[in-house]
């Protein structure tokens, strides 16, 4: 799914096509429905070509057949309508503000009762019209994700275009991600890779030692499980930039997902897997065989981090030489290390010796 060329007029005709459907089935005389792909886990398979999460060929109806599936189409019109003055306004609005603004429309059967249900009505939305929420102009709270690094953008806001160097023009904390990354227009580029850091800690250490100037690097800093708008920027970098993509993670099954969320995209938002996800990104570390190598400080593993990992031995994602070597060694060990763990052979070592080994193993320096 490719949303990038959609207008603000094509993405509000798309939600009134689908408000029209529902009018024309009710002059039919037919019971309105919305039909999109049953979002359960068994219904996400994983596409070997386009190496990305996709939704399978299940789909499930929703019907005005009952007072439950009633209430979900009604809840539906009122967002469409919703959406299309804001579009139309040329506004925008947070996930958060659509839940809490539901409480003064004038059917309380329309009202959300959780901001999971918006959230997830925006997502239903998304799929059956083929726009994304950013097309919608709906935005998330604020992830705080940074960039750091040599390259110039434009930035469309609603106070005119803005220039920015992304290292001449921020202050240490670096160039914060907007949440519609479409608006930015790259006008020029000295990096020879992006790194993606799970961490504020490491992205600091990276930035604080000098690591994006000395080697040219876009430090994008991920912030945990990253938010869409990052891991469509990194997507762009390596499409439009050709830059190549290293994901740098704490040594654990949970930041092992979150490489693969950058990688292969994330079962949650499998719709846009091919608008997010970055199939060409490589792992760079903590790997389980740093935590023998170098000796590192560690916690044992938990229960669930053994789940976890024996979960990931039956994740396509992970089915390589590479990460079943790497997992069986954790497990076999039954540890596990974060990112600053580095940090116990030197504040630098890192910058010094860990990343500039790695990536030219890599072949990336």
């Amino acid at each position: 799914m490719s949303t990038e060329d959609t207008t603000d007029a094509e993405a509000r005709e798309r939600l009134i096509d689908l408000a029209a459907e529902f009018y024309d089935q009710f002059a039919a005389g037919e019971i309105p429905r919305m039909e999109l792909p049953t979002r359960t886990k068994s219904n996400i398979e994983y596409d070997p070509e386009k190496k990305v999460w996709v939704y399978g060929d299940r789909k499930s109806t929703r019907t005005a057949n009952s007072v439950s599936g009633a209430r979900k189409l009604l809840k539906a019109s009122y967002t469409i309508d919703f959406l299309a003055n804001q579009l139309d306004e040329d506004r925008s609005s947070t996930l958060r503000e659509l839940y809490y603004l539901s409480e003064s429309w004038n059917n309380e059967e329309a009202q959300f009762n959780s901001q999971d249900e918006s959230n997830n009505l925006v997502e239903d939305l998304e799929i059956v019209t083929g726009a994304t929420r950013e097309d919608f102009h709906m935005r998330p709270e604020e992830s705080g994700a940074k960039v750091m690094g040599p390259l110039l953008i434009r930035e469309q806001t609603q106070r005119g275009d803005r220039d920015i160097h992304c290292q001449k023009d921020v202050g240490q904390g670096g160039y914060q991600i907007p949440n519609d990354t479409d608006t930015i227009e790259f006008l020029d580029n000295d990096a020879e890779f992006v790194m993606c850091v799970e961490t504020g800690g490491m992205r600091d250490r990276l930035v604080e030692n000098g690591f994006d100037d000395e080697y040219d690097c876009l430090v994008v800093h991920l912030g945990g499980q990253p938010a869409r708008a990052t891991r469509r920027l990194t997507k762009r970098l390596h499409d439009e930039l050709d830059l190549p993509v290293v994901v740098f993670c704490d040594g654990d099954p949970w930041s092992y997902r979150i490489y693969g969320s950058v990688a292969y995209g994330s079962i949650k938002s499998a719709h846009l897997s091919e608008y997010l996800a970055t199939p060409e990104a490589e792992y760079v570390g903590i790997r389980p065989q740093d935590i023998v190598d170098y000796d590192l400080p560690t916690d044992p593993l938990s229960d669930s981090d053994v789940n976890a990992l024996e979960s990931e031995l039956d994740d396509p994602r992970f089915q390589t030489e590479f990460w079943e070597e790497q997992i069986e060694l954790q497990l076999d060990i039954g540890k596990k290390a974060e990112q600053q763990a580095l940090a116990s052979r030197g504040l630098d070592f890192v910058t010094d010796t860990y990343l500039p080994e790695r990536l030219d193993e890599m072949g990336v320096l």
